[in-house]
């Protein structure tokens, strides 16, 4: 998996299709064609979504509270890309807390990643790092959509960027 023993991750949560994402928006596709592997932090909203990302890289998706009954993923998820071992979960809870919350709740994990707030952050502390990409379609508050680009080299997570798609 991926070129030169690197492998490329674009993070994605809260699409929310079709009412914010009628297609994927040429910004996020540029991004998209790069990609090894693509995670999904849900609020995909419709399966349709997945079938889409999934011309460009393979799709690891949790649930989000907003996925309609066609968008079949579980609530948690736990794999290891490269050697590095990821958690992802839509809703991480309240802001107090969460590093020692998300360890608890995936206590092998290197990087979890989240979504639901739509706001972007990039955080570590105790042997782990979280990672929410925002949203690429629905900013919110935030002054642009977003996504994440994680890179995995040998097991190490040595790059992990926020880039505005808007």
């Amino acid at each position: 998996m991926g070129r030169e023993g690197v492998v490329r991750v674009v993070a994605l949560s809260d699409t929310h299709a079709p009412r914010r994402w009628r297609s994927c928006p040429p910004r996020v596709a540029e991004h998209l064609r790069g990609a090894d592997v693509i995670l999904h932090a849900g609020d995909v909203c419709v399966a349709s979504v997945l079938d889409e990302l999934a011309a460009y890289a393979p799709v690891h998706v949790v649930k989000g509270n907003n996925d309609g009954p066609d968008v079949v993923a579980p609530e948690t998820l736990e794999l290891t890309l490269d050697g590095l071992r990821i958690g992802m979960i839509h809703d991480s809870g309240p802001a107090k807390g969460r590093l020692d919350r998300l360890r608890r709740r995936f206590p092998q994990a290197d990087l979890v990643v989240f979504g639901h707030s739509h706001i972007p952050l990039d955080e570590s502390g105790g042997g782990l790092r979280i990672f929410n990409p925002g949203s690429p379609t629905d900013r919110r508050r935030q002054p642009h959509g977003t996504l994440g680009l994680l890179t995995i080299h040998n097991g190490v997570l040595t790059g992990a960027e926020i880039v505005p798609v808007t």
